[in-house]
């Protein structure tokens, strides 16, 4: 157990932990990140960047490297591979305990972002890395020359479409509805695409091994018709989940799960903020999350800075 006490703990790594590391450190507070990877968050995990302000298109590494090289000018404390197991947010003096150690502060931002939803279907859990994949740009290099498909119709899941015809010689894309949800300009690249198969009002009912995927049960939802497509791979792309378990019967959550905050990223518990997409935010993105990161930084230093003069009265 660590001795130290932190002005601020930041719980995750990604642009919004990072951004609000970056905003404690310039007001002189004491931080630490804690990360149960490396540091970037779930970018990392995408190909190319083309909506963050600044830059016309950046591989999203780079983004990442640049994010971390801006905070390591600051004497902000990292503690990446620390898998958090509990957490006690309601107690004056905040505790976090991980696999490895137990840090202790006065304010804590929560910045651990939200996972990939499972389609909960047959044939799914079981073939996680034998055919079911939720990172086309961690496993697309395996589907050379190989049939996949991507369920989903956002942003997330027509870019990823695209991403993968630099290897699969066919791309299905399956959506639910008759329309896309992804923005104009992205379902143009899908339409100019030859690689890429669209099929809509449909939804996966079960996939298909034999030690490993070979075909995907689809049923259109106008005709109930059901038919297996043959593919080697299978990429769900159809929303995200809030990473809460640890906080939920501690902070509010919203009627999805996620986490309530007030304009200054404050949750309802003092001294305790939620940044990124683990939030109730109308839109999550890199941008926007750097900007929650931002907000929640400087109305930690006002926190305590507050909580001092009231201690001194």
């Amino acid at each position: 157990m660590q001795d130290k006490l932190y002005d601020c703990i930041i719980l995750g790594g990604g642009p919004a932990g990072l951004s609000a590391g970056l905003y404690c450190a310039r007001a002189n507070l004491s931080c630490a990140i804690i990360d149960k990877c490396t540091l970037g968050g779930t970018p990392a995990n995408y190909c190319e960047i083309e909506n963050y302000l600044g830059f016309n298109k950046i591989r999203s590494f780079e983004l990442c490297e640049k994010f971390e090289e801006h905070i390591n000018c600051f004497n902000i404390e990292k503690f990446t591979c620390e898998e958090i197991m509990s957490t006690d947010l309601l107690s004056e003096i905040k505790t976090i305990k991980t696999d490895s150690n137990t840090y202790k502060a006065k304010s804590v931002i929560i910045a651990l972002g939200a996972s990939a939803k499972k389609l909960n279907i047959k044939g799914e859990e079981e073939n996680i890395g034998k055919g079911v994949s939720y990172c086309a740009v961690c496993d697309g290099a395996f589907y050379k020359d190989k049939t996949v498909c991507v369920i989903g119709g956002g942003n997330s899941a027509v870019e990823e479409a695209l991403y993968l015809t630099k290897f699969a010689k066919k791309v299905y894309l399956i959506h639910r509805r008759n329309t896309l949800r992804a923005d104009k300009i992205v379902q143009e690249r899908l339409k100019n695409n030859k690689k890429i198969e669209l099929i809509l009002n449909s939804i996966p009912i079960e996939i298909i091994a034999q030690n490993k995927v070979n075909s995907i049960k689809i049923k259109n939802t106008i005709t109930q018709e059901e038919q297996n497509l043959k593919t080697d791979g299978v990429f769900p792309y159809i929303g995200i989940k809030p990473n809460v378990e640890l906080f939920s019967n501690q902070v509010k959550l919203d009627e999805e799960g996620f986490i309530i905050t007030d304009k200054n990223m404050e949750t309802n518990i003092k001294g305790v903020y939620a940044t990124g997409d683990i939030r109730n935010t109308p839109l999550r993105q890199v941008i926007t999350a750097v900007s929650d990161g931002a907000i929640a930084g400087v109305e930690v230093s006002k926190y305590l800075i507050h909580q001092k003069e009231t201690v001194k009265k």
